[in-house]
């Protein structure tokens, strides 16, 4: 696999920026010009004032500090807006959510588009989460449109929101340096509440046999100590900017690498960006360049290791120099002791948890990605017509990945193969080709402003996974079957604003949508058309209210709006799911090969598909109020929303007689209601003082209201799986209910408030304990998500927090389900269990039971910093700060688990987030 080194990745970069130094001191400076503060609306922008949506800025000046991936700097920032982390590996990313769910199997992530390059939904192996490649020290500011009337201009991908990011630019100004480094120590929350090494052996005692009692070891060990650490970190980033010869140019340079918390878990990124943009023809003809490459280096951590660091007995030792069992490397593994023929012989019990530390040293996971990502936009104002422009914005993003994963066959977790070597890669090709006409006039006769855009899109996602090889030790190699696909959007799209007397707003958009992914022979199905229609009314601008000083801004807002939902979740390996209603087929897997003879051939064989498929349509409605009072020193916002979805996209069971017995279906409808609000302000500003304040609120409530047609009551669609009794599922989709409710057993307790072992409420009276007993218990959706910040400045020391709450949402605790009294006496090992085990006293394993469904609310004080500017100390215009930060400082809980915040509400061996220390340099020149 290709090795790339750090100095190697950033060479080239440091030789350009070494000619555009020399080129710049030879040029004059000239003054910087202050951008009037507009707001990006998708294919143009518009002064915040005349917004007529739902659409939130959030700008460098407000992002939280120490964010390694892109949505890490709008967390708790805005309402509406939920960012949770994938998990607390470096560079796993994040899930972001707008406003809720709009889809049961579909996409719910929101459409993000970078400089105008809108992003693929689908990942990419080796990269836990794509937006991680991005560089978040590039990014200028975050707008985010929420409801459909702003969204719909993007049509077929906008049902959860749209998220525009505009990176940093230089200006035609005088020459400037700005690096920046940050060290940093991360730490762990804390361990899994399970017991000790005394603890488990009082439990075995008092549960197990005699054989299951002689199995207990004489150690005292911490399995979850022995695979944490404090890991170290660095974040490194200069940036090049100004103007030579009235060309403006921002070069950036970065390098990121953060060690995990559980050993040998690690992440590198090296980056550069490039952006320039000139103006010719006396302005009339405006350039953007952006270019952007990013490298990562990852070693992953094997899913297993957290969950083995739980459950391994805390009685045994970490190594074993005493036993000898072929395949436990000298750790500690659990064995059983043959008799052949005479002769005693250890071997792995194969049922046993593997030695965590054993799995750390057996098992190395490492990936190389390399992403380009770059777009070059061309802006033309006509000379003969200065009000009509012209835009065409061409874009292309490749990212190609390598890994490797081995397994040493000198450890369990090799041993049955003798060792295996998998190698994989991956590369996408994404093309993008917009053009649009805008023509903007103030008709003075009537006092209104006219805005008017009328554009073309095309699309194309290009992806192509080589068959990944596996060498295995035993001889038996195998190659997976290649896999290319290919995905094309066109689109067509207008939009209308009229501003009259400068007091109402009118806005309207339509974008006419065809996608490849609904091709099933014919054109039935490929088109969708999208509208939104909103309005502003300006109160502030009124005489009856213009004339209250009190009063700076009073907006009220109202929009309805129509997006499509056409992703669906990727095949296994990232592979995007393309052609769902077209008959095909389809190569047969290795396993499924024929003989003829003494060969074994491949076959093809029919895939299963719906020609019926169609969008997934979600129609939006908004009314919101803005305002703003004394000087906007205070200012906010007010939304009231409902969703409804229809045609849900959903796999779900069908009828015999098909290819398979589920499908790709439109089975259903979801409304979403729901209210959100911010408000920000600012108690004190003076020369030397600034203090300003911010909060922010979102409720809102999603229900199912339709499934599948001549469905009973009792129909539902199970979901979310959980370690344990082979497809044990404990959350369902039903009608009336929270998507992805829990479903589970009413639990039965005793007078002393004792859980009763395998006893549930007989809630329909039947006399029988059964599924239809079973019952919806909470959801994940949470009941309010919150957010505060505040941002302290006095003559050269700044201060700030944000702080984030979760409330009314519920987590379902898998490591504590996974414990009962048989963890002591099956399958010839010991295997620890949850705190709670002791006093449940559960002769087995109770996974439906309601007592594991937890109250997960939680404060999170997510970021402390502290600096001081110490202003030119080196020269006029340069300045020094130093800083230092704490992050996810401390979570309050009534949560049993270590983390409250788990994506999808089941914790099972989720990796914790870190507890991070940093103290970080700016320099400015």
């Amino acid at each position: 696999m290709k090795n790339f080194t750090t100095v190697l990745k950033i060479a080239p970069a440091f030789l350009l920026a070494s000619t555009v130094m020399h080129a710049q001191i030879k040029d004059s400076a000239t003054k910087e010009k202050k951008i009037e503060e507009v707001v990006l609306i998708g294919y143009g922008k518009q002064k915040k004032s005349d917004l007529t949506g739902s659409i939130t800025s959030v700008t460098a000046k407000d992002f939280n500090g120490g964010a390694t991936s892109a949505g890490q700097l709008i967390q708790g920032k805005t309402p509406g807006v939920q960012v949770t982390n994938n998990s607390g590996a470096p560079g796993s990313g994040t899930k972001i959510r707008i406003r809720g769910t709009s889809s049961l199997s579909g996409e719910n992530s929101p459409l993000v588009v970078i400089d105008g390059v809108p992003q693929d939904f689908v990942g990419v192996n080796g990269v836990s989460d794509p937006l991680a490649l991005i560089n978040p020290n590039d990014i200028e500011t975050f707008d985010i449109l929420k409801d459909a009337s702003a969204t719909a201009i993007y049509g077929n991908r906008a049902s959860n929101g749209v998220i525009l990011i505009t990176t940093k630019k230089g200006s035609a100004g005088r020459f400037k340096v700005n690096f920046s480094t940050v060290a940093s120590v991360s730490t762990k929350m804390g361990n899994v509440d399970v017991l000790n090494a005394d603890q488990f052996r009082d439990f075995v005692n008092a549960n197990a046999s005699e054989s299951y009692r002689k199995r207990l070891g004489s150690a005292n060990t911490n399995w979850q100590n022995q695979i944490y650490q404090a890991a170290w970190g660095t974040d490194n980033n200069v940036a090049f900017s100004g103007g030579i010869k009235g060309l403006p140019y921002r070069l950036s340079i970065g390098y990121n690498e953060q060690n995990g918390i559980v050993k040998t878990n690690s992440f590198k990124r090296t980056s550069v960006g490039l952006n320039i943009n000139p103006k010719f023809f006396d302005n009339h003809l405006t350039v953007n360049i952006n270019a952007k490459g990013t490298f990562t280096d990852n070693r992953f951590v094997d899913g297993g290791v957290i969950k083995a660091a739980t459950y391994f007995d805390p009685t045994q030792p970490v190594y074993d120099n005493i036993n000898t069992v072929p395949g436990n490397g000298g750790y500690y593994e659990w064995f059983l002791t043959e008799n052949k023929n005479g002769v005693l012989t250890n071997k792995l019990n194969a049922n046993a948890n593997a030695n965590p530390v054993s799995m750390l040293n057996a098992i190395r996971d490492i990936s190389s990605v390399t992403r380009g990502l770059g777009n070059i936009q061309l802006d033309y104002k006509f000379h003969f017509l200065p009000d009509l422009r012209f835009n065409v914005n061409a874009g292309y993003d490749y990212t190609k990945s390598e890994g490797h994963k081995v397994k040493d066959g000198n450890y369990k977790a090799g041993y049955d193969d003798r060792g295996s070597s998998n190698f994989y890669s991956m590369e996408k090709n994404n093309k993008l080709l917009e053009t649009y006409f805008n023509y903007v006039k103030n008709i003075s006769a009537i006092n209104t402003g006219v805005d008017i855009t009328a554009g073309y899109a095309y699309q194309d996602f290009q992806t192509t996974i080589p068959g990944a090889l596996t060498y295995r030790g035993t001889g038996i190699n195998s190659k997976d079957l290649d896999f290319k696909t290919q995905n094309t959007l066109i689109s067509f799209y207008g939009r209308a604003i009229f501003t009259i007397d400068n007091k109402y707003v009118i806005s309207g958009s339509v974008r006419r949508d065809g996608s490849s992914r609904f091709f099933n022979g014919t054109r039935n199905n490929v088109w969708g058309v999208f509208p939104g229609v909103s309005a502003a009314w300006k109160l502030n601008e009124e005489n009856f209210i213009k004339n209250i000083s009190a009063i700076s801004t009073l907006k009220l807002r109202a929009g309805w709006g129509k997006t499509g939902q056409q992703e669906l979740p990727a095949l296994d390996g990232n592979k995007p799911n393309n052609y769902p209603a077209f008959a095909s087929y389809n190569p047969s897997y290795p396993e499924a090969s024929y003989q003829f003879g003494n060969q074994y051939y491949y076959m093809f064989r029919p895939a299963n598909y719906n020609p019926n498929l169609t969008w997934e349509t979600t129609t939006t409605k908004n009314l919101g109020l803005d305002f703003g009072f004394n000087n906007n020193r205070i200012t906010g916002s007010i939304d009231v929303f409902r969703k409804d979805t229809k045609d849900l996209l959903v796999y779900a069971d069908e009828a015999a007689g098909g290819l398979s017995n589920a499908s790709w279906q439109n089975v259903g409808d979801m409304k979403n209601e729901g209210i959100e609000g911010s408000i920000t302000i600012i108690p004190i500003k003076t020369e030397k003082t600034t203090w300003e304040v911010s909060f922010n609120a979102t409720h809102y409530k999603p229900v199912i209201t339709k499934l599948k047609d001549r469905a009973d009551e009792s129909f539902n669609m199970e979901v979310g799986g959980i370690e344990g009794a082979a497809g044990n599922r404990i959350q369902a989709h039903a009608v009336g209910y929270a998507p992805n409710a829990f479903w589970v057993y009413q639990q039965v307790y005793d007078a002393n408030g004792k859980p009763v072992d395998g006893a549930y409420v007989d809630r329909n009276g039947d006399g029988i304990i059964n599924t239809k007993d079973m019952y919806y218990y909470k959801s994940t959706t949470p009941d309010a998500i919150l957010g505060f910040s505040t941002k302290v400045s006095h003559k050269n020391w700044d201060f700030s927090l944000s702080a984030r709450a979760v409330l009314g949402n519920y987590v379902y605790n898998n490591a504590a389900s996974n414990s009962s009294l048989q963890s002591a006496s099956t399958n010839e090992y010991l295997q620890n269990v949850f705190m709670t085990t002791p006093q449940y006293k559960f002769s087995v394993p109770q996974y439906k039971s309601d007592i594991y469904v937890e109250n997960a609310s939680f404060l999170r004080l997510d970021n402390i910093n502290i600096g001081y500017n110490f202003g030119e100390i080196f020269s006029k215009g340069s300045n020094l700060k130093i800083y230092g930060m704490a992050q996810n400082v401390f979570v309050i809980t009534k949560y049993s688990g270590v983390d409250p915040e788990v994506f999808g509400g089941i914790d099972n061996g989720y990796y914790q987030m870190p507890r991070i220390y940093s103290l970080g340099f700016n320099f400015q020149f």
